[in-house]
């Protein structure tokens, strides 16, 4: 499932880098006349890179017209090219392994990163530097490996650095699924990591080839046959004659092959400058350079043609270029640890998303983050329109005399608004959950069972019952485990407005909808206090960025941008029908997180009656027009009908009277319509 956009992305990346890596295969094996080992770099670099590696390519590499691939890949940029080909094909191959191993054993980031250098150096030096390049090098594998150590250690520090930046920043940032290798967005950070280590490489690399250190592009050529060399020299003046108008100022060597008769070559000062053959390529012909300048391969090699180098560096230039290469490569690893926090690992964050904004350091822990991450998509098990209303009254079943109650949490897609979903924890399929409606003196029980992707437990909210009745996590409970369940069970002494929620990582459950009402009717009918209408309003806000659901929070990256009433943002909040001179009892519950909402109702005051459940003193009762309500507090009021019209139920906060900070039809958020009638 693609979860964000730059999903989208990354899967038309990584199609164009499939087609890409298809195109430089077949078009190596069949017609690119250069070693097998550069042929195999090009294929994993474009791998890697996708459409940029097809497009270094067809640059610096791919032959242009039968016979050229010598005079194109001459210029001492492109064989620069080559040799950061050679670096990146071994490197970031041990380094992307290395990555995916490291993430599946649940391994620090730190240690991650030192065990990538650690493969991608053994990887490159061992086996593309030494042992591939073994057969055109010559000597023995370990006279390669010796030879090969510092260029491949320049080479791998700059690569690694800026593969380690990348990492380090993007796998740590807001979107942690880049730290799973079973995630897109990791192959896509990897791949990300490679150019950026690819550029940073390039300079060393030119660098490196200019000096005789490395090798560049090279050409590699089957042998002819007597009959195709017969046919050549058949031919060769006019072949020669073709090779003249294209390179005026090249000029031909008369004893080399007059079929590959062209300025790559040909030309005695570039015959073979990328390795410094000193006697010339006994297989081909081809001279010695004539300046001592090595830069790169011109020239053509047979099948079985060494290219010994010998490099004009000296050890100054080594010991400073090495110098600047372990402080880049110092950089990359360690300044990150400076902003982000590499001791976490994959295990530990679980491919959480954070919350745009979200302020996130080298002391931010991983439970910190699995708090304030979204809810994943791929999680949910359901998913409902607005015909479906949360706080839904749930009818108990009795069982030898008690009240029994089932409820599940889970996963699901909630409407808040027509074209608004929210992802949500619920209880019962439903956000609020269900409306829990009994009696003073009821025994009740209720069963709990827990479908979401982590534990929780359920509070009940002011209600005075036995201590391992009462729901905190590892308090008087152990959590209740995906999959689990528990039974609550009490006797309901009290009466009023109560509600229950989760107690288990509240900041992050209950901001996702883990609530529901409980309403207690007193033993004494009498002791209620009347009115023509009981309406509910159990408050909540949400954060929705970028199409994911976070739990709002009062702290930066979590503050939130809808609201809600019984689930639903206005306009589609209830509409409360009744006429003047009829009362009305509205319950305000603080079911919201970390919030205080003012609540006002327009058309005159109402009589606050009851608080936190408890009735109050009908001496003690007063008038008001605006409550504020917080967190875990609840406020009974009865609000009368004088006049005819619409009257609002609201917030007094503007911002949480809107959807995402725009009005619909006069408002949003926290709105709900008294329509009275004459």
């Amino acid at each position: 499932m693609f979860v964000q956009p730059v999903d989208y992305f990354l899967a038309v990346w990584f199609i164009l880098a499939g087609l890409s890596t298809a195109y430089v295969a077949w078009d190596q094996f069949r017609n690119n006349p250069e070693p097998v080992v550069m042929k195999w770099g090009f294929i994993l670099v474009t791998l890697y890179m996708g459409p940029l590696g097809l497009l270094i390519y067809v640059l610096a590499d791919k032959e242009p017209r039968p016979g050229e691939h010598e005079a194109f890949t001459k210029p001492l940029w492109k064989q620069g090219v080559g040799s950061t080909i050679h670096c990146v094909a071994g490197d970031a191959t041990g380094i992307i392994l290395a990555a995916a191993i490291t993430a599946a054993l649940g391994l620090p980031m730190w240690i991650d990163l030192i065990v990538e250098y650690v493969a991608g150096f053994a990887f490159g030096l061992f086996i593309f530097q030494s042992l591939f390049m073994k057969s055109m090098m010559g000597g023995t594998y370990w006279e390669n490996v010796r030879k090969s150590f510092m260029p491949e250690f320049i080479s791998m520090n700059f690569m690694m650095a800026g593969m380690a930046l990348v990492m380090s920043f993007l796998m740590m940032g807001s979107d942690m699924r880049a730290m799973d290798p079973a995630e897109l967005l990791f192959w896509g950070v990897m791949s990300f990591g490679v150019v950026v280590g690819f550029i940073i490489a390039y300079p060393s690399n030119v660098w490196m080839v200019a000096g005789g250190l490395k090798h560049g592009l090279m050409t590699e050529r089957e042998p002819q046959s007597d009959k195709a060399k017969e046919r050549e020299r058949a031919h060769g003046g006019a072949v020669a004659a073709v090779a003249r108008r294209r390179h005026p100022h090249t000029r031909l060597d008369e004893h080399a092959n007059p079929g590959h008769a062209n300025p790559g070559h040909a030309n005695p000062g570039h015959a073979n400058p990328g390795h410094g053959n000193p006697g010339g390529n006994p297989e081909t012909g081809h001279p010695r350079s004539g300046h001592g300048s090595s830069h790169g391969n011109g020239g053509s090699r047979g099948p079985h043609g060494g290219h010994g180098m010998e490099p004009d560096a000296t050890v100054p230039q080594l010991a400073a270029f090495g110098g600047v290469s372990v402080l880049a490569l110092a950089l990359g690893m360690i300044a990150p640890a400076n902003w982000v926090n590499l001791t976490l690992s994959a295990r530990d964050v679980g491919g959480a998303i954070m919350p745009p904004g979200m302020i996130m350091d080298r002391d931010t822990p991983a439970a910190a983050m699995l708090d304030m991450a979204a809810v994943h998509p791929r999680l949910i098990t359901a998913s409902h329109g607005l015909e479906v209303r949360g706080d839904r009254e749930l009818e108990a079943r009795m069982e030898n005399g008690v009240k029994v109650f089932d409820l599940e949490t889970s996963v699901i897609r909630w409407a808040i608004l027509p074209d608004v979903k929210v992802d949500a924890y619920a209880i019962n399929n439903q956000v609020p959950g269900p409306r829990l409606h009994i009696r003073q003196g009821d025994r009740v029980r209720i069963n709990v069972t827990n479908r979401l992707p982590e534990s929780t437990t359920i509070h009940w909210h002011g209600l005075i019952l036995p201590n391992e009745m009462d729901g905190p996590a590892k308090i008087t409970q152990e959590p209740i485990a995906p999959g689990g369940s528990y039974r609550y069970e009490f006797t309901a002494g009290q009466s009023g407005t109560y509600f229950y929620h989760s107690h288990d990582h509240v900041d992050r459950q209950q901001a996702l909808g883990l609530y529901g009402a409980l309403i207690i009717d007193p033993a004494n009918p009498q002791d209620e206090i009347a009115a023509d209408h009981d309406y509910v309003i159990q408050l909540q806000e949400w954060l929705m960025r970028e199409g994911l659901t976070f739990p709002a929070m009062p702290m930066d990256g979590g503050q939130p941008n809808y609201f809600t009433i019984n689930g639903r943002a206005y306009p589609s909040t209830d509409t409360i029908r009744m006429k003047v001179g009829e009362t009305l009892k509205v319950r305000f519950i603080g079911t919201n997180n970390g919030f205080i909402h003012p609540m006002h109702i327009h058309g005159g005051p109402f009589e606050i009656v009851a608080r936190d459940g408890e009735t109050i003193p009908e001496s003690a009762r007063f008038l008001a027009d605006t409550v504020n309500v917080g967190p875990g507090q609840r406020y009974d009021v009865v609000w009368q009908a004088r006049r005819p019209g619409k009257w609002l139920i609201h917030c007094h906060i503007g911002h949480h009277t809107t959807n995402n900070n725009v009005e619909e039809k006069g408002g949003g958020g926290l709105m709900v319509v008294i329509d009275v009638q004459p």
